[in-house]
């Protein structure tokens, strides 16, 4: 009898153990415990919001690459538009602008630029006394035009190569035949230029911004000091294991990629590697830069905001190429814990049988390289259930969905106070990870997120109180988490400036706080139950 109970006994514990081990379990870190990462964002693939000064040297940078304007004739106080977004002439008829009226910049040179129209058409005009229409799919030396800009004011003149200068003499269309060289007065070759928007500051604008010789200067002093060893011994300390390092599709064709882009990321993710390894942290490999981009943010390194990815299949394929190039590269590095296929694809743009279709192709060409190396895949950004990637059979082992959880970027988030915000992550949050955990699929990523909100006059107490909370829902995450990002110019997006002043504290989670009690106490049970029997 006293035999029969030391076993049940044995067993319970045993149980006890195995549940709780599996529960926080992910094979390929230390001691089989889940991600605790840090994203290396602003590094190999350039946000200018992180780090503006980037930016400071470029000539003429408020007319970088994407920055949408519109141009009114103060002869006819009428805007230039683009019939139907493009595909027809250019008007001069506007009284109020809108999509239409609205052009991105195309950078050649500090002064000479491309425009093009809403549905993607360029501006064109083939010579002195042409009329400009917007009808040309790729642009060349007819869809070159030098914007000379009057100094601390908004007007501009447009010529040609040929030195001849459009104007505006009726509405119904835009002319390169005004005679001579025009004045700054209210003539038909003067404009008014607005800049209606100049948010897009990634690698395209800033290596095209200055020219390969500066662009090379300025991104090899940032790689050598943005990140540095440094910073692997300090989230080591703090108990951070892994490192999500975001990447371009160019560092496939190091050290001489494509221009505009420039080489040295491969060498910058090869150095990444060795520091982790000094300190026994995990690199997670992530595509967060696509070629033709696969969201039109400037972390895609989109050129203008368009989302070109997914309507190419020469774009989808050189994207595989790099997962290939990656794979085969860092696969057998002890080093490396997974590979991330594709960054914030977005919806409805990338449609989701492409994108399964993508992430298909992609895991079969890690599992060439290795059985082990997880495979993630990052659920689509917008109006997209993450459960959709849970019904595609994409891979059968080592797979993860990344999901951002960011209390940003919507409206549903403006004006919540600071206790409604906290109690959305317990119950909104928290619902979908336990029914993502519970799905028969991928493990869960949580693979950005940030102790940053919408609450205006935060105390740090309330910060403090914002970060613990997603911590404790976040450690439930089958996979782990990533915070976004380790250094930053924004204070509350910076993981080592939240450490170092307390508005972060990692030790402190509910999580592992109530695992360990209940650890403990299971322990304890047992204990006490030995002692009885025995």
């Amino acid at each position: 009898m006293k035999l029969l109970v030391k076993k049940q006994v044995s067993t319970f514990i045993f149980s006890f153990w195995l549940l709780f081990s599996l529960a926080s379990s992910v094979p390929g870190l230390k001691n089989d415990e889940k991600v605790r990462g840090v994203n290396l964002g602003g590094w190999l693939v350039i946000e200018g919001w992180i780090k503006p000064s980037l930016f400071d040297g470029i000539p003429n940078g408020d007319m970088i690459d994407g920055t949408k304007v519109q141009l009114k004739s103060v002869n006819l106080q009428k805007y230039v538009s683009a019939e139907n977004g493009g595909g027809s002439n250019v008007t001069v008829s506007r009284d109020v602008p809108s999509s239409w009226e609205t052009f991105r910049l195309w950078r050649v040179s500090e002064t000479e630029f491309q425009l093009r129209s809403t549905e993607g058409q360029f501006l064109t005009c083939e010579g002195q006394g042409c009329v400009v229409s917007a009808t040309t799919e790729v642009p060349g030396t007819n869809e070159m035009f030098y914007i000379e800009k009057l100094s601390n004011s908004s007007r501009v003149h447009i010529r040609l190569d040929s030195g001849a200068y459009l104007q505006a003499m009726t509405e119904n269309q835009l002319t390169a035949d005004y005679p001579g060289t025009p004045d700054w007065d209210d003539n038909a070759a003067t404009f008014e230029m607005t800049i209606v928007a100049n948010n897009i500051h990634g690698d395209f604008q800033l290596a095209n911004g200055y020219g390969h010789a500066k662009a090379k200067q300025v991104l090899e002093e940032h790689r050598n000091s943005f990140i540095t060893i440094d910073d692997f011994y300090f989230i080591s300390k703090h108990g951070i294991n892994t490192v999500r390092i975001p990447v371009g599709w160019w560092i496939a064709f190091d050290p001489d990629p494509p221009a505009p882009f420039i080489g040295g990321t491969l060498a910058a993710l090869d150095n990444a590697f060795s520091w982790a390894q000094t300190y026994n942290i995990k690199c997670i490999i992530d595509l967060h830069a696509a070629p033709g981009s696969q969201n039109g943010m400037e972390h895609s390194a989109s050129r203008d905001g368009s989302i070109d990815w997914p309507t190419s299949q020469e774009y989808i394929n050189k994207s595989l190429h790099v997962i290939d190039f990656l794979a085969s590269r860092y696969a057998t590095h002890p080093g490396l814990l997974g590979i991330e296929l594709l960054n914030e694809p977005g919806a409805p743009d990338v449609p989701l049988d492409t994108l399964v279709s993508y992430y298909q192709q992609g895991y079969q060409i890690v599992r060439k390289y290795s059985q082990t190396v997880y495979v993630i895949i990052c659920q689509r950004i917008g109006d997209a259930d993450p459960l959709e990637l849970y019904h595609a059979d994409i891979g059968s082992t080592n797979l993860v969905v990344d999901l951002h959880y960011y209390n940003l970027f919507s409206d549903f988030f403006v004006n919540m106070s600071s206790a409604a915000e906290i109690d959305y992550i317990f119950k909104g949050r928290e619902a979908q990870l336990q029914q993502l955990n519970a799905a028969n699929g991928p493990l869960v990523f949580i693979g950005e997120w940030v102790n940053e909100w919408n609450v205006t006059s935060g105390s740090q107490q309330d910060y403090q109180k914002f970060g613990k909370a997603q911590l404790d829902v976040y450690n439930e995450a089958s996979f782990g988490w990533a915070y976004w990002t380790l250094k930053n110019d924004r204070k509350h997006w910076d993981f080592e400036w939240n450490i170092r002043n307390q508005f972060l504290e990692l030790s402190n989670s509910a999580g592992s706080q109530v695992f360990n009690a209940i650890m403990y106490l299971g322990l304890i049970c047992s204990s006490l139950y030995l002692n009885n029997i025995l």
